[in-house]
């Protein structure tokens, strides 16, 4: 899968998605993650990319012009006949969940737009963009870090990035549901004593804990889940 991040930030970017699972996959191959400088696709001297919104306000806004110029050079770059989408990060977007996050893993190609200042002209949204994305309902500084939250979402559900499959199926939110309690070693850490029935090597009463565990958590810390 391609991941394809326009952003006036480029190195943010490659250094949070340069390391850990999603840098290791990246060097295998499973996936490809390349960012795009919107500053050099714009035709002004000083390589600017915003100006003052018509009826004024505070701050300024991304242009549509290189906005443009670098979505076309990218779209220009893709194999044809792949299927696309085109994500920008902003926080009034749809709220992030894993549902999205795997839906989203099954293009081949995928499009990030990184917003800052005040966002991006509207006719951008509405030329390119199939889908907003929020990562919570507050604001930060830039489209940068919720667009690295993103690709982790989407691309720890394509196949191969993670070493098993069932790291991913039995997790928070992918059975609708959080994750089971867990526990290593030592067997008793300040009187605190692991589950016997972690202990017991029977993995029929293993899995009945874990699933009476992942209800019991979901009922105390997310019970808007089950309702």
């Amino acid at each position: 899968m391609r991941f394809e991040i326009m952003t006036l930030f480029p190195e943010l970017v490659d250094y949070v998605l340069s390391v850990s699972i999603i840098g290791r996959a990246q060097a295998a191959g499973v996936i490809s993650v390349q960012t795009h400088n919107i500053r050099d696709y714009s035709t002004d001297k000083h390589r600017r990319v915003d100006d003052t919104p018509y009826g004024g306000g505070k701050g300024m806004l991304m242009a549509a012009p290189p906005i443009a110029a670098c979505y076309d050079a990218i779209m220009a770059s893709l194999p044809s006949g792949i299927s696309v989408r085109t994500v920008y990060m902003s926080p009034q977007g749809a709220l992030l969940n894993q549902k999205t996050a795997k839906r989203l893993a099954g293009y081949d190609a995928l499009i990030v737009l990184c917003g800052h200042y005040e966002g991006v002209d509207e006719r951008v949204i509405e030329e390119f963009v199939d889908e907003e994305i929020s990562i919570g309902d507050y604001v930060v500084t830039g489209g940068e870090l919720p667009a690295c939250i993103l690709v982790d979402a989407v691309a720890r559900n394509v196949p191969g990035v993670l070493s098993a499959e069932e790291c991913y199926e039995l997790e928070s939110h992918s059975a609708g549901l959080l994750e089971y309690a867990q526990y290593t070693r030592p067997p008793v850490f300040r009187g605190r004593a692991v589950p016997e029935v972690l202990l017991s090597g029977d993995h029929a009463a293993i899995a009945r804990f874990r699933r009476k565990s992942a209800i019991e958590r979901t009922k105390r810390k997310r019970p808007d889940l089950i309702l």
